[in-house]
């Protein structure tokens, strides 16, 4: 066989090889994704288990703190050990915590169950966008990185989509079936992970101190590096500005008399504004630069919240799919910014950070919307919300650019 040939072969498997392993972690992002109970989770919490606002954001406090506390460990093993391992772990920890709801009757059962969904999510958090990276950067395609991971984004919210627009029927069929449902979807995601290939990681030497590496990381995140930290602190504020309104969507469209059939569409509908706002990040962020897309995100997240607080008929839900957008828009802007900034053996790592940032932010400030929401009602609750981010984003979008002039 001729040398020219060989090569030409060559270069086509690994052609081949690239886009099967996109296509592998696009399908898992869409599976990680098909939550069935999301769209009736909030109804089943308080119809069937009797559980308050309160006691709804209590939960995902604790859901929260699982992540919190094993989110960067979670990414320093995923570093070490590998990324695929990291997903495969996530996948038994899904099976098992969704399998719990079927024999949860009360909030502390209901809390077993979140927290092994915490860990599950703590050990997704970063390993698949690091594997994308680390895929892209084996091939010399680091350039796609952004596309790509906005694809998956896509993916991600068609999945849940997907999900949402049966969980009505399922729930009205049986309350539990989207839970059995659901354990059926992370066995098949288990499969897929199990079929992953990785590329060989760099010998970064022996390390002498797990724990002192660790640290060493973390210092790097939040110390030294001034562009990771903003990033991070930036990231963590929009994330939360969407997060909240996940958990006070169903309270406020029952309030607005939305009929229960309509939740699952709604939810859909909701999930594919994420996923063509993903899908385009690149594009909008290429015509009005970084800076122009932090104006864009306040501007979303305060009319938002402005709108929902103020509208109360059926259609004010609607208010909600501009936070959405900006939850669509924001994600692969700020890990592809983190991608740039790390190397292989924290990459991991600092996408953790980054959602150990996010989530201990609502550990420190989801219980106290909650209480609002209960003691004052969900329009004052949004209008204090858009009082909020109107003062914080600026602060910390202007930081963000400060450090990171070079990239805006």
């Amino acid at each position: 066989m001729l040398p020219g040939k060989m090569g030409s072969e060559r270069a086509e498997a690994r052609a081949a090889g690239l886009r099967r392993t996109l296509l592998t972690l696009n399908v898992f992002a869409a599976l990680k994704m098909t939550l069935f109970p999301m769209a009736i989770i909030t109804l089943f919490w308080k119809d069937r288990i009797g559980l308050t606002l309160t006691e709804i954001l209590t939960l995902q406090v604790f859901f929260s703190l699982a992540s919190v506390i094993m989110e960067y460990p979670s990414g320093y093993v995923s570093d070490r050990l590998g990324y695929r391992w990291a997903l495969i772990v996530a996948c038994v920890f899904g099976i098992v915590g969704w399998g719990w709801y079927l024999l949860a009757a009360t909030f502390w059962g209901v809390l077993v169950a979140e927290l092994l969904l915490g860990v599950s999510y703590a050990f997704i958090s970063g390993s698949d966008t690091a594997l994308l990276f680390e895929t892209l950067r084996a091939e010399d395609r680091v350039d796609l990185y952004t596309r790509c991971d906005g694809r998956m984004v896509g993916w991600a919210q068609g999945g849940e989509a997907a999900g949402a627009l049966f969980a009505g029927l399922m729930y009205a069929h049986w309350p539990l079936l989207p839970f059995v449902a659901q354990v059926g979807i992370w066995t098949l995601a288990l499969g897929l992970c199990l079929s992953l290939r990785e590329p060989k990681a760099e010998s970064g030497g022996p390390v002498v101190s797990h724990l002192a590496e660790a640290l060493r990381v973390c210092r790097f995140a939040f110390r030294e590096s001034s562009a990771i930290r903003a990033t991070i602190m930036n990231g963590m504020l929009l994330g939360l500005a969407s997060f909240y309104m996940v958990w006070l969507i169903q309270p406020y469209m029952q309030e607005c008399r939305v009929p229960v059939t309509w939740f699952g569409p709604a939810w859909a509908g909701a999930n594919l504004v994420v996923a063509l706002a993903a899908a385009n990040s690149h594009r909008v962020e290429g015509k009005v630069g970084v800076a122009g897309m932090q104006v864009l995100f306040f501007a979303l997240i305060v009319v938002a919240y402005l709108g929902l607080g103020t509208i109360t008929a059926v259609g004010g839900f609607l208010f909600y799919y501009l936070l959405t957008a900006m939850r669509g828009l924001q994600g692969p802007l700020m890990r592809s910014r983190l991608q740039a900034l790390s190397s292989r053996a924290n990459r991991a790592s600092i996408l953790s950070l980054h959602s150990l940032a996010f989530r201990l932010g609502f550990v420190l400030t989801g219980p106290l919307v909650g209480l609002l929401a209960d003691s004052h009602g969900l329009s004052t609750t949004f209008y204090v919300l858009a009082g909020f981010f109107a003062l914080a984003l600026p602060v910390a979008a202007r930081n963000f650019l400060r450090h990171n002039h070079a990239y805006s």
